[in-house]
């Protein structure tokens, strides 16, 4: 599905959100960034705008994960444009005030297997992964294994409003503008994501609601959950740490 979206995801992410992306994914650089983490995974990492916001925030280590290759080698670029490679998926930049290089290490690699040792990383992140795996539940403990406990795990996803007012028109834009402006913007890959995306997350949160989301979390072993609704109510992000 991603095929053909990874040279112009950066820049029409931000245009088909009205530019709420980029404070999405700050408010989860926020949150991450409370646990103080030198070593972080970054989970359906894409074209790595989060593990280098994560990197340049913090200083910290990052190793990022996506499934599909072409995102992960955009991502590569992205992060070889911040300093120089190193060698073929992993790149070094320096973060600005830190006293060290750091390193942004980009890996295909599925979320619900990851290649880490149990307790390894002291932070985790994870954008829009719930809805492409088959049982989120197992998918969730598998994020939280990789974690020492009181690291912190936190994710940014789409969601729904409340509000019907506004739930009426999100349904609106995701239903028939956001698939006719990816066309205009992005041709053919963007009209098909369009189209995919707004049932995609209805359906989701049909199958998983937000409170069952919560409770799937402490069922992986992440305490003190915390949801921060955005943009009126089609972002969300949520954070809670390893116990």
């Amino acid at each position: 599905m991603f095929r053909g979206l990874p040279d112009q995801y950066d820049r029409l992410a931000e245009w088909l959100s009205f530019w709420q992306n980029r404070r999405w994914r700050a408010a989860l650089v926020d949150a991450v960034a409370a646990g103080e983490p030198r070593l972080v995974a970054d989970v359906a990492t894409g074209t790595a705008g989060v593990a280098l916001a994560l990197r340049a925030r913090l200083g910290a280590d990052v190793v990022g994960f996506d499934l599909d290759e072409g995102m992960a080698r955009r991502g590569l670029q992205n992060v070889r444009a911040a300093g120089d490679a190193q060698s073929p998926l992993v790149a070094r930049s320096p973060a600005p005030g830190a006293a060290k290089s750091t390193v942004v290490a980009l890996a295909v690699a599925r979320g619900e297997q990851l290649p880490l040792a149990d307790a390894s990383v002291d932070a985790l992140s994870f954008t829009y992964l719930l809805r492409y795996v088959d049982d989120p539940e197992t998918t969730l403990s598998e994020l939280a294994r990789v974690v020492r406990p009181g690291g912190v795990v936190a994710n940014l996803e789409f969601a729904v409003p409340e509000s019907a007012f506004w739930q009426a028109l999100w349904r609106l834009y995701t239903r028939a503008v956001l698939p006719l402006a990816g066309l205009v913007t992005g041709g053919g890959p963007w009209y098909r994501v369009g189209r995919f995306l707004g049932p995609s997350i209805t359906e989701h949160y049909r199958r998983y609601p937000l409170d069952w989301t919560v409770g799937a979390w402490e069922r992986a072993g992440i305490g003190e959950v915390t949801v921060r609704r955005m943009s009126l109510g089609g972002g969300l992000v949520m954070w809670g740490r390893r116990k």
